[in-house]
This record gives C-alpha cells, structure tokens and sequence, in this order.
C-alpha cells in the first residue's frame, strides 16, 4: 500500500509540473503573437527593395516584419506568386514592387486585399515619365513575340533599380511609407534616410569620375542587357545581344557577327555578361574577333538574388560598387 500511495503521489507531482510548465509555455507563446501582431508587415518583390527598406528600419528592424518574395534565385520575368506569397501580400501593411509586365498578377492580389489601409509602392508609378520603353538597338535580335503579334503597345523597361538616380527617388519613397506606418520611429528612420542617400550620392559619383577618366565610352554585352538606366544615366552607348526583358536565349550568326566586329571596332578588351550566364554567347564572339584574346567579364542586375545571399551580406550599394569594377572593365581598350 505504501508503495501505492507513493507511486501515486508521484504521478500527481509530475502531472502538476507538466502543467506548470505548459501553462508557462502557453504564456510565452502568447506573450510572442502579440509582439509579431504589433510588427510592421512589409513585403517586396525583389531583393533591391528589400534591401531599401532594411536601410531605412536600421536598428529598428525589429519593429517590421520584412518580406522578399523573389528570394530563391527566380527573377521577375520567370517568378509565379504562391498562394502563400499571395496570402502575404493580402495582409501587409506595405507592399513594394516594380509595377511592369512581369507584375500583372499583383492587381488581383491587390483587389482581394484582407487589409484596406494597406500602402502601395509600385516603382514605375513613383517614377512616373521617367520609365524608359524597352529599347532596340542595332544588331539586336528581335523577340519572338514582337515578330508574330506586331503589337505596338509599348513595352517598358522594368529594371529601374539599376540607376543610383532612381534608387534616389524610390528610396525616398518608401521612407515616407515606413514613417507613415510608424510615426513613433520616424525620426530613427528620417537619419537613416538621410544617410543612405549620401552613400546613394556618393557612389553616383565615383560612377561619374570614372566614366570622366574611361577612353571608352561603349560596352559590348554578349547577353541580356537591363542595364540601360545605368549607362543612361553616365551617357554611354551599348551593343547586346538581347534587350533586357527578352527571353531569347540563341543569338543569330548576324548578331554574332555584329557585335564581334563592334569589339574589333572598339578595340575593346573585354566583352561583358550578366549573372548567371553560361557565358556561350560572349565566347562566341570572342571567337569571332580579330584577336580572339577578349576576357569576359560580369555585372550583376540583381535579378538572381537569394535569401541565402541577403543573409551573407550582400546589399544593394554592395553589388552596384562591384558593378562599378566591372564596368571600368568592360569600358576599357586596347593601346
């Protein structure tokens, strides 16, 4: 019986410790839903965005919840929203994206929106006249879908990121948001603004110094190019393959040709890609050349950019000083 009654009273020891401890857990759980419901719930589109707005929060970025979608190397013309994603973006307290062609999924979600005081960034939008059309230069291959449907609705170039002049602007704007969402910060976030923008400047003016002092002043992409807004901004000329939102991926022996005897033209020493490139483009026309001795080199639009990435420290004034370094590369020629 003895044994019994310890046995049993044991038993109610370790039932009430358990509950103890489950109410403890239950209250830490609780505790933790309220601060993550208080949050600011933001979500971007792409890693330049998201990247704006973590400058702006700075050491308040425990007060935001901080979304990028695109964020496992997919880029904007090939990404397909999830239903979570969706979820998210129905729910936030700011949504960030670039507004092209490649974003018209967004006004359904917009339209569906659980969150009526939502706030809305689209890029294009806040740029207003200044969005480029897509351009096509001489010696560029034609899209597929330009050739069968002979549309003349006009198609814009959505890589607006690409220009310190426009990360300017946009900046701006989604501090104006964050401080609106979280007046109570508003001044931590103000000088933080304040901040980016001088590295925003500065950085614009090492690109000026630099094409100033560049016998080049053209570049020859054996790829892709979104980088019109950038060499826009410093007057350059550019040859490519492709336009920037172009799927094609075959270069024709015409547009091969071309660009080999720009690169001879130009004396140019080497010929430029965008990342993730498997570079048989620009080998090409290095093989092509009178030389054949062109190194290749490569910028980054930004556009492959994963959490993974973000989480190494990549950052946007990061990646367009790199693509400083490579454009005084690709600009260079020959004595």
């Amino acid at each position: 019986m003895k044994k019994t009654a310890v046995i049993l009273l044991a038993a109610v020891v370790f039932v009430a410790a358990a509950l103890s401890g489950c109410a403890k857990d239950s209250g830490n759980s609780e505790s933790k839903t309220s601060a993550d419901s208080k949050k600011i719930k933001i979500v971007t589109t792409i890693f330049p965005e998201y990247d704006w707005v973590t400058q702006i929060l700075g050491s308040k970025a425990d007060q935001a919840e901080v979304t990028m979608l695109l964020d496992n190397g997919v880029d904007l013309h090939s990404y397909q929203p999830t239903t979570e994603d969706i979820a998210k973006v129905k729910s936030c307290d700011l949504f960030i994206y670039v507004g092209g062609e490649s974003d018209e999924w967004v006004s359904k979600a917009l339209k569906d929106s659980t969150n009526k005081k939502m706030k809305v960034i689209n890029l294009l939008d806040v740029l207003g006249d200044s969005v480029k059309e897509e351009e096509s230069k001489e010696g560029m291959m034609p899209e597929k879908e330009e050739e069968e449907d002979g549309s003349d609705e006009p198609e814009y170039d959505e890589h607006v990121w690409l220009s310190l002049k426009n990360a300017k602007v946009l900046t701006k704007a989604v501090a104006k948001e964050i401080e609106a969402l979280d007046p109570e910060n508003a001044n931590t976030y103000g000088k933080n603004e304040a901040e980016y923008l001088r590295q925003l400047s500065a950085l614009d003016e090492k690109y000026k110094k630099a094409v100033r002092r560049s016998a080049g002043k053209t570049l020859v992409v054996g790829d892709r190019f979104p980088f019109r807004y950038m060499v826009d901004d410093y007057g350059l000329e550019y040859y490519a393959a492709f336009a920037g939102c172009s799927a094609e991926t075959e270069a024709s022996f015409k547009t091969i040709s071309f660009l080999a005897k720009k690169v001879d033209k130009l004396k140019l020493k080497n010929i430029a890609t965008i990342e993730g490139s498997d570079r048989k483009i620009a080998r090409t026309i290095i093989k092509n050349t009178g030389k054949k001795s062109q190194h290749i080199v490569t910028l980054d639009s930004m556009q492959s950019t994963t959490s993974e990435d973000v989480e190494k420290g990549k950052t946007y004034l990061g990646v367009m000083t790199a693509n400083l370094g490579v454009l005084k590369k690709a600009l260079q020629r020959e004595e």
